[in-house]
């Protein structure tokens, strides 16, 4: 085993923990079962547990790990901070709203998704002396590919809250 291997196989490790830790705590505060809004997490970190860990494994299907990997986050970060906008603290301050709200486990769906794009990074990467991609910012898989997601998908759930009643 090489140390690239070895240390793909360490983040692979390490993005099963985060999910799993996500996905348990998610189950222990909202039982899948109780309502049926609850059910999309709970098959969305299944996906990450089982399905994204056998595919980051292989170099075939990376891209799409990481692109579908991507994804999950986006969607998570976006409905965790609605549900801590319509359920905010009592008292407004900077330390409430990082304690009083979801803003930590969006740092831990961060992490998430910063483990994806290092593990595709690493695979994908030439040389260990290769330099940073260059070019449209906006193209993938560039960083601002994902901020373009972003945005179009938290414009699309608040067109969807406003006009889906």
């Amino acid at each position: 085993m090489t140390q690239k291997q070895n240390i793909k196989l360490l983040l692979i490790a390490a993005l099963l923990a985060v999910s799993l830790g996500g996905w348990l705590l998610h189950l222990r505060i909202h039982p899948p079962f109780t309502l049926a809004q609850h059910l999309i997490p709970f098959i969305a970190g299944i996906v990450s547990i089982v399905v994204l860990t056998v595919m980051f494994l292989s170099k075939k299907s990376l891209a799409y790990a990481y692109v579908i990997n991507g994804m999950i986050v986006i969607i998570g970060i976006i409905t965790m901070a609605h549900f801590s906008m319509m359920n905010p603290p009592k008292h407004i301050s900077l330390w409430t709203i990082i304690i009083g709200t979801l803003f930590a486990d969006i740092a831990v769906l961060c992490t998430k998704f910063f483990l994806g794009k290092a593990i595709f990074e690493l695979e994908m990467l030439k040389t260990i002396d290769a330099h940073i991609r260059h070019g449209r910012i906006w193209r993938y898989p560039n960083m601002g590919w994902w901020g373009v997601h972003f945005f179009a998908l938290s414009f699309v759930y608040v067109m969807g809250n406003l006009f889906w009643k």
